[in-house]
Order: C-alpha cells, then structure tokens, then sequence
C-alpha cells in the first residue's frame, strides 16, 4: 500500500527544510519474528485464547462485548467498533483491526497492544501472566492453568483502572505546578527546547524531585505530564525520570524503561500548546490549526517552533488515532516520526489520518527527512544521516 501526503507545514527556514515535500511511503510487512521458536510461540497463542475474555479485558479495557466478539475502535484500545477480537469457537483469541488492516492471533494481540508488534517481548509478558514460571517448554505444557471467571475478571480489571488512575490523579496534585528554574527545564533546554521562548511554561508538565522508580527500588526526580481524555480531566499521567550530568545539565535517566505511564490514556493527550488563540482544546474555535505528535519533547519542538499551533502529544502512536478532538477543529497537523521501514509505525499512521480525515477534518503529514528522526532532532540542527549539521 502506497501513502502520499502533501506535506504542508508552515514551519520556519531552521526546520522547513527536513519536511516541505511530496511525500511517498512503501512499506512492506516485516519478518523480523520469523526466526522465533514457532512451536512455543503457538502454544502460548492457544493459551492466551483459551482466556481470551479476561485477556481481551485487560490489554483493551474500554471495549465492549458484541455477540461473540470484543469491540473496540483501535489497538490504542478505545470506544468504537473498527477492532474485533473473537471471544469463543475454533476462533477464539483471532482479531483483526479493520481500520489500519492489522490482524493476528492472542499472542500476536499483546505484542501489538503493549509492545509496537515485539513477538519476543510479547511472549515473556504471557509467560509471567499465564503463571508459567520460568518460560520453560515443559512450562508452556503444564496442565494447570489459572481460571477467572469472566464477571470476576471484569470486576478486577475496573477496580484496578480505578485505583491506576486515582494513583495518578494523587501523583499530579501532590506535585507542585511550574518548572521554571527545575531540572525539568534544564533536561528540555538541553534538547534544545527553550520554554522561554514561549513565554511560559506549559501548564501540562510538572517537576517531582523524589518519584519512586520500580527499576531501581528508589526515588529519581522526574518530568511529570497530565495525560486529559476529551472531557478535559486527567486520565492518566506520563513520567520521565531524569539524571544529572556529572559537568552540569540533566538528561533522561540510563534506565530500561525512563518513561512510563500510570493509567490508562486511551484517547487522551498531553495538552502542551494552545496557540495563538489562547483557547484550551475542549473551547478551540475553528481555525486553529492542531499539531498532533507522538512524543512530548516532538511535540514540545513543534510548539517552539510554531508557537501559533495547537499543539498536542499522543504518547504513543498506537493513541494518535484515538485522540479526541472537537469538531471546531478541521486542520490537523500530524508531526510524525520518520520510523523509515517500520511497517507498524507506517500502518499506525494511515490509521489516523484516516481517522481524522473520516470525521470531515483535513489532515496533513508532516515528516523530517532524518532517518529515525523526529522533529526535535530537526529542532537541535541535525542533518539526514542524524548527526549534527557543521557550518561550511
């Protein structure tokens, strides 16, 4: 499949150059998992399935049950019908997606929902949650297996997004608001995100100096972003833990996972700009063009850069689909990543345009030439090959 967009974004001369173009994009299905262990991998998909609607609960919680199906609207697990996942019979555990095209068994399921299509990854996540010990093959056959009754599992499941998401709220109040003069400015400054050019700071990201990290069994100071669904109240919130710099200067802690989110965001975003109108997202009135990023620091790029934008961050890509905007809104921006050659990242975002375009709204792509570059690499002076560019 082929996706051509004209990329219209009016930024300025420092990076108008990396993305004013026709744009065309090929990609080809990847067969990075085609080296797996098939046997093992297939038996963990037959025991996903077997629990597919207690499974189905929880990696898409705000779902609804369809006749012998489990409906959502995508993979970033919204309300809607364009994703069905079978619940019983000889095709329990098989889903497709048919909005972007994605389909696949269970196992295939968790590794597109939690972690961008990564089988390895997805079947050491079933392992811990089938309850199978080490992983092992003789593991994989044991004739135990937990059962949860599906009301019980429901119930679990809402009590636990309630309790994750009034954590979060907790968390977002017990910060102190403003980051001027916090590391929290020093890590962005030293991306080249200068907020004083802005003239404030967005009201979106706090500064927590002692967050508990579960990676390191201790507290690390950490950038804090409110994650709104549509209604504007926070669903969830997005952490970055941070380290300083033995000569000065912060940058992201050297962990496995730095940032996280505490919640769940389907269909939310970090409101980090409102424009030149002033005006938060839910009030926007028409006219005011809406950039929609993946990351914060993308966003945050953006909003420097073109401070007359809207600008939001989707978290992940697998979301940007689902963000809510209101209908006053019928110029979208998408500021994407160039994940050149990654076929979910290219599905992902025909996805949303697709989305957006379907809702009336004219949607443009907005993508750097750099190579697994994003608009922060473009906003730091980085060239094509990702390295800094020198003067002549």
């Amino acid at each position: 499949m082929t996706c051509r967009i004209f990329v219209t974004l009016a930024l300025p001369s420092r990076m108008r150059c990396k993305g004013a173009a026709l744009f065309s994009w090929r990609g080809a299905p990847s067969g990075a998992c085609t080296r797996m262990r098939q046997h093992d991998a297939g038996t963990l998909s037959r025991m996903l399935a077997e629990r597919i609607g207690v499974l189905a609960r929880e990696l898409l919680p705000n779902g609804r049950k369809d006749g012998a199906e489990w409906r959502c609207g995508s993979l970033a697990g919204e309300k809607g019908q364009s994703l069905a996942v079978h619940l019983n019979g000889s095709r329990a555990g098989i889903w497709a997606d048919f909005s972007s095209g994605e389909r696949g068994d269970a196992l295939d399921l968790v590794a597109a929902v939690l972690f961008a299509g990564d089988r390895r990854e997805a079947m050491k996540w079933a392992v811990s949650w089938l309850g199978l010990g080490d992983g092992s093959t003789s593991a994989f056959r044991a004739p135990e297996r937990r059962q949860v009754a599906t009301d019980r599992g429901r119930e679990d499941l809402d009590q636990e997004a309630q309790r994750k998401r009034a954590s979060a709220r907790k968390l977002w109040h017990d910060t102190p608001a403003g980051i001027a003069g916090t590391p929290v400015e020093a890590y962005l400054a030293g991306r080249g995100i200068v907020l004083r050019e802005l003239g404030r700071a967005p009201g979106a990201l706090r500064f927590n100096p002692s967050l508990w990290c579960a990676e390191v069994q201790r507290p690390l100071p950490a950038m804090i972003a409110a994650i709104c669904g549509s209604s504007g109240k926070l669903v969830a919130v997005h952490r970055t833990w941070l380290s300083e710099m033995p000569g000065g200067g912060w940058v992201k802690a050297d962990l496995q996972n730095a940032k996280k989110v505490l919640g769940s965001f389907a269909g939310g975003c970090v409101r980090l700009w409102r424009g030149a109108s002033g005006k938060a997202l839910g009030v926007a009135p028409e006219g005011d063009m809406t950039v929609i990023a993946e990351g914060i620091e993308t966003a945050l790029s953006v909003a420097v850069a073109c401070p007359e934008f809207q600008v939001l961050s989707a978290v992940s890509l697998s979301n940007m689909a689902a963000v809510a905007l209101p209908d006053t809104l019928k110029d979208i921006i998408i500021a994407a990543d160039n994940d050149s050659g990654n076929e979910k990242a290219r599905r992902a975002l025909e996805a949303a345009l697709k989305k957006f375009a379907s809702q009336g709204r004219t949607v443009r792509l907005a993508m750097p030439e750099i190579v697994h570059g994003d608009w922060n690499d473009v906003l730091r002076g980085k060239d094509t090959d990702g390295k800094p560019e020198r003067p002549v």
